[in-house]
């Protein structure tokens, strides 16, 4: 997610959140959350530690191809489109390793991802459900729910959002980008000072596991970087993009993002970015590199009672 350098102050700012309907490209219908996932409900008799999310996705994970063909109008349910949801689609497919479940949500390690699973529908007894897997105080990040949490929880931040996907290639056959190094996590303590500077949006201290994060130097210092984060089957979300403020207007992002995008692509999958929707520069910046909308989103910050 690019949320840019005027991003909110997630740990500060509390903000209401509109209800409003969330609007759609049409190409599929809205997963309901239901889950459908008898083994998940069994386990809410579990309270003392969460379930551990399995690697086969349930029905919301991913479930049709890298291009959103859906198949023949005899198949039936049509199923959700893996982006409309991705962060279960993500637990719940190549990320499942990483999932933390108590119930219908998901969620990452704390030190991974802020990310969580909430179904549309969500309960009082989803939202205890993941006020276990927060913790007290604990801070977490949803992607296209625009209801209020209960009461008892702090809304720490709301932004109107875009989702983009890349074409499956580009026009051109692109050059490897030498000067573009991959980031590991010896790197970590840099990619967190940079990341501070310039408000790409949530990174912590394990989120290099999640995929490749390529980097650029200059006089052995980081000034920008790009990389991995979501993936759901054909799909994988390119994120962290972002620049030193003394060394923007040098093309450096648009490089890391083509950089990113040939990785991405020799796997066979296809590259998608969210970006907060007043970042036009951003929005600009990736429509130029051959991104397309394809929905409207949302992201809202929350922190769990206590």
């Amino acid at each position: 997610m690019t949320l840019g350098p005027g991003a909110p102050d997630a740990r500060t700012r509390r903000v209401p959140v509109p209800r409003v309907r969330e609007e759609r490209s049409g190409e599929g219908p809205a997963d309901d959350g239901s889950g459908h996932d008898g083994p998940a409900r069994a386990a809410r008799g579990r309270t003392a530690e969460e379930t551990t999310a399995t690697a086969t996705a349930d029905s919301h994970g991913p479930v049709v191809n890298a291009t959103g063909s859906r198949g023949s109008a005899e198949d039936t349910p049509v199923r959700p489109h893996p982006l409309d949801h991705p962060v279960r689609a993500a637990l719940t497919g190549p990320h499942a390793g990483f999932a933390r479940r108590r119930g219908r949500v998901l969620c990452y390690p704390a030190d991974v991802s802020p990310w969580l699973a909430l179904p549309e529908d969500a309960t009082d007894e989803d939202w205890a459900d993941a006020a276990a897997l927060a913790g007290p105080g604990g801070y977490l990040v949803l992607m296209g729910h625009r209801s209020p949490p209960p009461a008892s929880w702090e809304t720490t931040f709301y932004a109107d959002g875009v989702q983009l996907v890349g074409p499956g290639t580009l026009g051109t056959v692109t050059a490897r980008d030498e000067e573009a190094v991959r980031l590991g996590p010896a790197d970590v303590p840099e990619i967190l000072d940079l990341v501070e500077r310039t408000r790409p949006g949530p990174f912590l201290p394990r989120t290099i596991e999640l995929g490749t994060y390529l980097g650029i130097r200059r006089h052995g210092a980081l000034v920008a970087m790009a990389g991995e984060r979501l993936r759901a089957a054909g799909w994988c979300e390119i994120s962290a993009v972002c620049t030193a403020p003394e060394h923007r207007g040098q093309g450096l992002a648009a490089r890391l993002v083509l950089a990113v995008c040939d990785g991405i692509r020799d796997r066979g999958e296809t590259p998608f970015l969210h970006a907060a929707a007043d970042n036009t520069n951003a929005v600009r910046l990736y429509e130029s590199l051959g991104f397309r909308l394809r929905r409207t989103t949302c992201f809202l910050g929350v922190r769990a009672p206590g």
